[in-house]
């Protein structure tokens, strides 16, 4: 979202209930975001997990996270199934999308969010953002592999492609744990993106 679009958002909805999401940001904090959903198109997916952790500084902040099942109100296939292993009795305990987002963005506020490719994650919250607070994810966020590709531009031209996220994570020497789990994803995308803020910034700008 450019600035001028968030602006006007805060001014038209900065004084109602959900005024907070415009706040000043914490200097030096993002959110990793990462989504598991029963498959790839925003338009007719739905969301079965989300996880989100913070990073201050320095530090990937686990014991801060915000992590819930998701009830689909669907059923999904094998082929969901097989992609992020995810089986319908997982979601016993799910919640409605709607509790989960009001829950999530209470627990966000300001804060920036950070993902691999995380214009996939808006593209599957707004609509239900936007059903709750009358405005789509108004919060600026940062993409993993527009990050790392920008890296790899200064660093190593030659090899300068956009990368996958295990790509990335091996270029950052982040284990590559139990991927396609939501909070494991979004565990490691922070830490990855933690490695290339130092790389750019060196010591003293990573502290």
């Amino acid at each position: 979202m450019n600035p001028l679009h968030r602006r006007w958002l805060a001014w038209q909805h900065g004084d109602g209930p959900w005024g907070a999401l415009f706040g000043r940001a914490p200097a030096d904090e993002v959110v990793s975001l990462d989504l598991e959903t029963t498959g790839l198109d925003p338009a007719h997916d739905r969301i079965l997990r989300l996880a989100a952790v913070p990073v201050r500084g320095n530090r990937v902040l686990l014991s801060e996270r915000f992590e819930r099942w998701v009830a689909p109100g669907r059923s999904f296939g094998i082929e969901s199934i097989r992609h992020h292993r995810i089986l319908p009795g997982d979601l016993a305990d799910a919640e409605a999308v709607p509790a989960v987002v009001a829950d999530f963005l209470h627990w966000l506020g300001p804060r920036p969010l950070l993902g691999y490719c995380i214009a996939f994650d808006i593209a599957m919250l707004d609509p239900w953002v936007r059903a709750l607070a009358g405005f789509p994810l108004p919060h600026r966020r940062i993409d993993l592999a527009a990050v790392h590709l920008a890296h790899l531009e200064r660093t190593r031209p030659e090899r300068a492609q956009r990368g996958n996220l295990d790509a990335i994570l091996a270029d950052t020497g982040v284990p590559a744990l139990n991927r396609h789990d939501a909070l494991a994803d979004a565990t490691a995308t922070a830490l990855a993106w933690r490695v290339l803020r130092a790389r750019r910034t060196g010591p003293a700008g990573a502290a």
